[in-house]
């Protein structure tokens, strides 16, 4: 699961606690009479549930500098972003996805923890600022299950061929900026899926429009949050930096001849139209030499029908039979939930990066021979065993690793934005934004 700060959260659920409908003005009470501003299907957005939300994304891009663009520019941009959640949640829902109360209870720890903080002490400086700590809990859960979703529905399909590996790297010989990272700011036009050519024309003169006003002075980040479809307007379009291979072709090829500061012209993807901005460009450090770690485990995954708890009661049981000199690999053959069961639970070598942070945290806390307590990841429960440490040079392996890995961030980002656009538009929505 990606890492969700307490920043994130906090800012995703301020606005909940404040009523969006009534506030206090010198003894006289001024009332927002409520109304349906969208329709999703079955559910409805209220001026209520916006006029909450835009309290947090207006407190989100002040405490980041973000300039404001105008309101009714936003409004329409932050409900378009709560509608697209809404289908998101729903189409989870629909198809058995659920955060169970105890992968909760974990993910509150972690964020607190995280943050130096007791759960309690988390609790207090929510209920300090107003907030209602059952609230976080659900948006937290949101959260959740948003990230378990794009990784079963986008981030585990994608495949990578050697052939691709060959190919990609071939290619990246011939790129003098393969060894660049590139901090970007991005502007999307989203383009429905079948649409007409007219549609088209209209969608590519917004963007048009957009990079116009971009040239003309007007702040990026303004731009990104008037205009922009992508999940990070809001947040000005930034995307922070990225390694110029793990870039998608169209946006390296655009990007490796802007300098900081410099934008791109308008490009077409299967998504839509995108503008990019360069907000600075820097070398990266090639390191051949690198620890590995050869280790097995034994995984006992979660579920809609493994509870958290059914899982690590489970992998307890199994840490004890193991403590008491039982076989490793045997057991792992016998009760381990992962491919590598057959093998006895071996990993092979593992280079840095090779395993989720989780898992990797705790396997390089042991020395070779040592066997871990219960570990949870995403994937599950694990108990992993360090078999050996070697330093090695990975110059040839590093170099297809990190060619894997570059193909699948391209294919991941450009799987999910096509896969939200079908969600979208295969739902029914009626926006009510305009009506008085």
């Amino acid at each position: 699961m990606r890492n969700l700060t307490f920043a994130v959260y906090l800012l995703l659920t301020m606005a909940f606690a404040i009523p969006g409908h009534a506030q206090e003005r010198a003894g006289s009470r001024v009332v927002t009479l409520d109304r349906i501003v969208a329709v999703i299907s079955d559910q409805v957005i209220t001026r209520r549930d916006l006029a909450e939300r835009m309290k947090t994304v207006l407190l989100q891009m002040g405490r980041e500098g973000t300039p404001l663009p105008p309101q009714d520019a936003l409004e329409k941009q932050v409900l378009e972003r709560m509608i697209q959640t809404r289908v998101q949640l729903q189409f989870a829902r629909d198809t058995g996805l659920r955060i169970d109360d105890a992968t909760l209870d974990s993910a509150i720890s972690r964020i607190a923890t995280s943050n130096k903080l007791t759960v309690q002490e988390l609790r207090g400086l929510l209920e300090k600022d107003g907030l209602t700590f059952s609230k976080y809990r659900e948006d937290v859960r949101d959260e959740i299950a948003l990230v378990r979703l794009r990784e079963r529905e986008v981030d585990n399909k994608i495949q990578i061929s050697d052939s691709e590996i060959d190919n990609f790297l071939k290619t990246l010989q011939q790129q003098e900026s393969r060894s660049e990272e590139f901090n970007l700011s991005h502007v999307l036009v989203r383009v429905p899926e079948q649409a007409s050519p007219e549609q088209l024309q209209e969608r590519r003169a917004k963007a048009e429009r957009a990079l116009g006003q971009i040239k003309n002075g007007v702040d990026f980040r303004q731009i990104a949050a008037t205009v922009s479809d992508a999940p990070d307007a809001v947040q000005g379009g930034l995307m922070g930096w990225r390694e110029f291979v793990q870039l998608p072709t169209i946006f390296a090829d655009a990007v490796k001849g802007l300098k900081a500061g410099e934008v791109s012209t308008v490009l077409r993807s299967a998504a839509g139209f995108h503008i990019l901005r360069v907000n600075d460009r820097r070398g990266r450090v090639e390191e051949a030499m690198v620890t590995q770690t050869r280790a097995r485990h034994i995984l006992i995954k979660t579920s809609e029908l493994v509870s958290e708890n059914d899982a690590k009661e489970r992998i307890v049981k199994l840490l004890e039979r193991v403590e008491n000199k039982a076989d490793f690999a045997e057991v792992a053959r016998l009760q381990s939930e992962d491919a590598s069961a057959a093998r006895g639970g071996d990993l092979g070598w593992l280079s840095p990066g090779d395993t989720v942070p989780e898992f990797e945290k705790a396997m390089d806390a042991l020395q070779p021979g040592q066997i871990s307590g219960a570990v949870r990841s995403p994937f599950g429960w694990h108990i992993i065993q360090v078999t050996e440490r070697r330093n090695q040079d990975m110059s040839q392996q590093q170099q297809r690793q990190r060619a894997r890995q570059a193909l699948r961030e391209q294919k991941s980002e450009e799987a999910f934005l096509e896969w939200t656009r079908q969600l979208r538009d295969s739902v029914f929505v009626d926006i009510r934004l305009e009506e008085k």
